[in-house]
């Protein structure tokens, strides 16, 4: 059992996890796949800002002194995954989803920048940056996008160790690809798994997520690394299709009352799932599946949403 504390924690067969508890908002994992041969490894994601991402590069430095940074996959273009690109070697090959690319020019860091160091008028709005994005540092954080995109699924070759991506989104963003590598039975999620916390659907449908997680079920792997939250089994994906199908059917029954979808993720009893981490992402989950209920739904944007769930929190006392 891999614990659940920061830091760079071996996996075996040439794998490291670098984990960051208790796997929140910005508090995201990321991996390294070495060749073992001398050649090269491959990086799985960069952290939320330069700080964090300096520290985790420090404590691979002993392992990719032998094996160099050759590849680096984002796994979605989420700033927690993406935001520290500027700080792998220059001669890296950035690989990504294009999805996901759109995701981090919609989203520099310059945006979260502003947003984190603004006085803002919506006190609701206000409240949820600080208490979501205010520990982190997004000053002189230059984009580095993905120099090569792919669609479906492509094979990276890291030192003569092969390592399968596929992508499984739209779901949570746009671009949703996860890293298998066959010969360590093991599998990099991105943020298609959070264990301990609640998802969040930006993107959507739910019906691409929950076959993203049979996906990964189906997988010949033994140890699963979530985007966020403890290394796991397949209990992970597991738990994460059992609470897109709680709230699924709980939010079909609430648009079929004509509730909206802002009543219906307040009234609905997170019951199981009530002790996840970030209980307030279900105002965002219930959005994305009302639109996916209606195509005429009219879709509330990022910012009203990001309100929603600072009410969400301060009804909650946080």
């Amino acid at each position: 059992m891999t614990p659940y504390t920061r830091g760079l924690h071996e996996l075996g067969d040439g794998l490291f996890a670098f984990l960051q508890p208790g796997g929140g908002w910005g508090w995201s994992n990321a991996g390294l796949v070495a060749s073992g041969s001398g050649e090269s490894s491959l990086l799985i994601d960069t952290l939320f800002d330069l700080r964090l991402t300096r520290e985790m590069l420090e404590a691979m430095q002993p392992l990719t002194e032998r094996d160099p940074i050759r590849q680096v996959l984002n796994t979605h273009g989420n700033g927690d995954h993406c935001y520290g690109n500027q700080l792998v070697p220059a001669d890296a090959e950035i690989v990504a989803a294009a999805g996901a690319v759109q995701d981090m020019q919609e989203v520099p860091a310059a945006l979260m920048a502003a947003l984190a160091t603004a006085e803002l008028e919506d006190k609701n709005l206000d409240a949820f940056i600080r208490h979501a994005f205010g520990r982190f540092e997004f000053d002189g954080i230059e984009m580095r996008l993905p120099t090569r995109t792919f669609a479906g699924s492509l094979s990276l070759d890291v030192g003569g160790r092969r390592v399968e991506l596929f992508e499984l989104g739209p779901a949570h963003t746009r671009g949703d690809v996860i890293a298998y590598i066959p010969d360590a039975r093991t599998v990099f999620t991105g943020d298609i798994l959070f264990v301990g916390g609640t998802p969040i659907m930006w993107a959507g449908p739910v019906s691409n997520w929950l076959a993203a997680c049979e996906h990964i079920e189906g997988l010949d792997v033994d140890t699963v690394v979530p985007g966020h939250g403890p290394v796991t089994d397949k209990e992970g994906p597991r738990q994460v299709r059992r609470y897109l199908e709680y709230i699924r059917d709980q939010a079909v029954e609430r648009h079929r009352a004509g509730l909206s979808a802002e009543d219906a993720a307040l009234d609905i009893d997170l019951g199981p799932f009530a002790d996840l981490g970030d209980a307030e992402r279900i105002m965002v989950n219930v959005e994305t599946i009302y639109a996916e209920l209606d195509p005429g739904h009219h879709r509330a944007l990022p910012p009203e949403l990001l309100a929603r769930m600072g009410a969400y929190l301060r009804r909650r006392g946080r």
